[in-house]
């Protein structure tokens, strides 16, 4: 067992709180199938980024507003298969509300639905990409959710799942743990991740104070 302490903690969503794998595979899927492109490969290539930055990047002549719509329709239509990853709850339920947030690349009506899919509460405040100009690697929206809970980046601990997200957050100045819910251990460790854990359900809150002490169950 390793224990830290941290101000708050700032979670990615898919991946880390909530496994939403099925329904976004059948999402892009068939979007990639519209357009004659590999499903795999879109798929993959579209895990923990915003769907407006990866549809401008795999289509970057289309109508991207009018795909962008089409697929966060897709998107939103389709929550069956999605629940809480190990532990994601009962780790949430531990801590203070004002003590962590949520930080995702899908725009925030899409991550609403999601949470009341998976049965989880949305925190007050939460980061989307609806609320940042420059999404993951980049480092603001990590920076803007420590900010919101009025703390610096750097006392906060980011918990994430793909390479993406551990380069915002620790260009952000956080330290990370990294889930491997996704991504395989060489990858977690060569974007950044200070620690590696199964899922949620290795993170425990042993102390509340000024600071949060959190112990993690590496393996």
């Amino acid at each position: 067992m390793i224990q830290l302490s941290c101000s708050a903690i700032l979670f990615d969503l898919d991946g880390v709180l909530i496994d939403s794998t099925p329904a976004v595979t059948r999402a892009w899927s068939r979007w990639a199938v519209r357009h004659g492109l590999d499903p795999n490969f879109v798929t993959h290539f579209a895990h923990g980024r915003p769907s407006l930055e990866t549809i401008r990047e795999l289509l970057p002549h289309a109508n991207i507003q009018q795909e962008h719509e089409w697929m966060e329709r897709a998107e939103a239509e389709d929550v069956e298969g999605i629940v809480p990853l190990p532990g994601a709850r009962k780790l949430l339920q531990s801590l203070p509300a004002e003590r962590w947030t949520i930080v995702t690349s899908c725009t925030r009506a899409l991550a609403e639905i999601r949470l009341r899919a998976a049965g989880l509460s949305a925190p007050e405040k939460l980061v989307t990409c609806s609320d940042v100009e420059n999404g993951k690697p980049h480092p603001e929206p990590y920076l803007k959710a420590a900010k919101l809970l009025g703390f610096a980046a750097s006392s906060c601990v980011v918990v994430e799942d793909v390479a993406a997200g551990i380069r915002s957050g620790k260009a952000a100045g956080a330290r990370v743990i990294a889930a491997r819910t996704t991504m395989a251990d060489v990858d977690l460790t060569s974007a950044g991740a200070d620690w590696i854990v199964d899922a949620c359900r290795n993170i425990t809150v042993v102390g509340i104070n000024q600071q949060l002490t959190i112990a993690l169950r590496v393996t």
